[in-house]
């Protein structure tokens, strides 16, 4: 069975988001939180927080702990970007964009090869 996690409008971007998220795809969720708990950046964070809401998912759906299951699925997506001006040289109007994140992650338990 999978559990879902779902977090909008994270005010980071997609862009610096991903490298992160990259890591800990198909890793174990335990492994995965002590991994983001070392990595000394504030973005770490919503991240931590989705993997945690799924593993807590998991465990109050089917009873099941952080050490058995395993990040089947983990994405970011572009949200909306909002876009505004601030003074650049010579009178002129710079745009500024300020991306946000959709984040989804899926975990499921660890199956075991049957030989």
């Amino acid at each position: 069975m999978q559990f879902v996690a779902k977090a909008r409008y994270l005010r980071f971007s997609p862009y610096k988001l991903r490298p992160l998220v990259d890591v800990i795809r198909g890793k174990n969720v335990a492994y995965a939180l002590h991994w983001l708990a070392t990595y000394p950046v504030k973005r770490a964070i919503p991240i931590t927080k989705i993997i945690e809401s799924a593993a807590a998912n998991a465990k109050n759906l089917q009873g099941l702990n952080a050490e058995g299951l395993v990040i089947k699925d983990i994405r970011v997506d572009q949200g909306p970007i909002v876009r505004y001006f601030k003074p650049g040289a010579m009178g002129r109007a710079n745009i500024q964009r300020k991306r946000f994140s959709h984040m989804s992650v899926i975990v499921e338990p660890i199956t075991r090869k049957e030989d």
